[in-house]
């Protein structure tokens, strides 16, 4: 980090990384300021990532973002409310000429004043930049969305498509909107990091309100949600659409090394170009992939990383060089027995080690050493050590911690719906779809999918007073990217029974077909993003109970 000194307790550079967080606390700053929107370019490490590190030293972080050469009134209030009362401060963009123009204007421009500005900047800033008298009185909405991920937007857009003129609020505190199931193609070297990303207020359905807020509980008997900032907010029906968490922490070790030393993970989209980056330059050595206990999202991810990677070895002639071992946490390949004879035909091609009952506990990065906790069959539990040269994680995963401290939960921390109809099993006006329930099918986008046009026409029935009838099946989909080129597309329901899209004849999911390659590849983002996102339920119209 190339710091520069603009007074004496203010600075500037280019994108800082999370070691340069430790030496700015070294040096006393209390406040990191970004400049530069997440995604402006490949690799580019998160504001979010930025700013929780940054917590853990004791200093604020601040997100005043704006592309070069479009810095508004409003940034520059927003800045001036952020640096007012603190001591030393730090700022970044992509070169630091950001940071220093607006640190400049914030010096120029007189204290925000609703007579002087434009009223649009006035308006934004005001929000942002101080607290209302009345930021803890109700606002009452038809339908409060918790969550703005895959399964949150797609409810709200399923919903307004049924019922156009409901008011509808989506809560959630991201800027940024992925699609996940892109990263193991990043990974792969087949798609760009910035490919899989669209700013947060793009991808929000138009009639929507979006509140930029964390929630911080739920009030079920008031039908209320207490938003982190105090605010309540009053619903008629609440759908919690929250996600999951991958709880990188759990494994002794893991955070400090993400990102370096060879240890890398495609849940991440910071990470999954470091992924590519290192498959490609392993000419030799030992690679290791790992899979923790179950529930996680996208069950196969940890296999396709490895796939893709060892096809890419195999292609290039580095993979007899390079020994190769998956550590799962589970006893088998994949949960649905059909799928397995042709994921075992790859372990084979690919010389796979397999290593199953094994938990990653521990990662030791600078000496590129990882840790599994097993259990043999005399029931002897033990610590297995092994070496690496790559370690590709996933991480373990549990419900968000506001979900989990919550009234809405099962025993196991997760929302707790009827697996059929999505709705709250005590709480008839609340429904919870996707990672964040605890319906027993794969937590996948394809799950998302098929929920949501449930979950949209049950509210309708509701508000008409009509019976509930539109059931979940318990779909899921996992393309299981063998090589590339080839998929073995999974498509399963509850208890493991196939719910194959296509006829067979034109493409047999237990089977590596280049169709479905072809389908991950080609066709599936952009029906994310301009079918699945803006409501249209092709091949997904909801079954009714008769």
């Amino acid at each position: 980090m190339l710091r520069k000194q603009i007074t004496d307790n203010y600075s500037v550079s280019e994108q800082i990384s999370l070691d340069d967080v430790d030496a700015l606390a070294e040096s006393g700053v209390t406040l990191i300021i970004c400049n530069r929107p997440d995604g402006e370019e490949e690799g580019q490490l998160p504001f979010a990532d930025v700013a929780a590190y940054a917590k853990e030293k004791n200093i604020k972080a601040e997100h005043i973002p704006f592309a070069g050469g479009q810095m508004t009134t409003a940034d520059v209030i927003a800045f001036q409310a952020a640096i007012k009362d603190a001591d030393n401060i730090h700022a970044y963009c992509r070169t630091g000429n950001r940071s220093s123009q607006i640190w400049q204007a914030a010096q120029e421009a007189s204290p925000a004043d609703p007579s002087t500005q434009d009223n649009k900047a006035s308006s934004a800033t005001a929000d942002k930049a101080q607290p209302k008298e009345d930021n803890k009185t109700t606002t009452q909405y038809d339908v409060v969305v918790v969550g703005a991920g895959s399964a949150g937007i797609s409810t709200a857009a399923s919903l307004l498509k049924r019922k156009p003129g409901l008011k509808i609020c989506l809560i959630d505190p991201a800027e940024s909107h992925f699609y996940q199931p892109g990263w193991t193609l990043v990974g792969g070297g087949v798609f760009k990091a910035a490919n899989t990303r669209r700013n947060m207020a793009d991808v929000i359905p138009a009639h929507t309100k979006w509140l930029k807020e964390a929630v911080k509980t739920f009030l079920p008997n008031e039908n209320k949600v207490v938003l982190e900032n105090g605010q309540k907010i009053a619903y008629q029906y609440l759908v919690v659409a929250a996600g999951i968490k991958l709880n990188w922490d759990a494994i002794e070790g893991l955070s400090e090394t993400l990102g370096r030393n060879g240890v890398t993970s495609n849940y991440r989209y910071d990470l999954a170009p470091y992924t590519w980056d290192l498959v490609k330059n392993l000419n030799g050595g030992k690679a290791v992939f790992t899979q923790p206990p179950m529930p996680i999202k996208c069950a196969g991810a940890p296999q396709k990383a490895m796939y893709l990677s060892c096809d890419h070895w195999l292609k290039n002639d580095k993979l007899k060089d390079i020994n190769v071992s998956f550590y799962n946490a589970g006893a088998v390949l994949f949960g649905v027995a059909d799928y397995v004879p042709a994921l075992e035909s790859y372990i084979q091609k690919y010389q796979v080690n397999t290593h199953f009952t094994h938990n990653l506990v521990k990662v030791d990065g600078p000496n590129k050493r990882a840790y599994f906790a097993t259990t043999d069959k005399d029931g002897e539990k033990s610590i297995v050590e092994t070496e690496f040269d790559m370690l590709h994680v996933c991480p373990p995963q549990t419900a968000p911690d506001f979900i989990r401290n919550s009234p809405l939960v099962d025993a196991a921390g997760w929302v707790d719906v009827d697996k059929e109809t999505l709705q709250h099993t005590q709480f008839k006006n609340i429904w919870s779809l996707g990672d964040v329930s605890n319906t027993p099918n794969a937590k996948t986008m394809a799950a998302a999918r098929k929920q949501a046009p449930v979950v949209a026409q049950n509210i309708a029935d509701a508000i008409d007073g009509n019976t509930i009838r539109a059931i979940y099946d318990g779909y899921g989909s996992c393309p299981l990217t063998v090589e590339r080129g080839k998929i073995v597309l999974a498509e399963f329901g509850y208890g493991g029974k196939l719910l194959p899209t296509f006829p067979t004849w034109l493409n047999d999911g237990t089977k590596p077909t280049y169709l479905a390659w072809v389908l991950k590849e080609d066709l599936l983002p952009p029906f994310y993003w301009h079918g699945m996102l803006k409501g249209y339920e092709w091949f997904v119209k909801p079954t009714m109970r008769k």
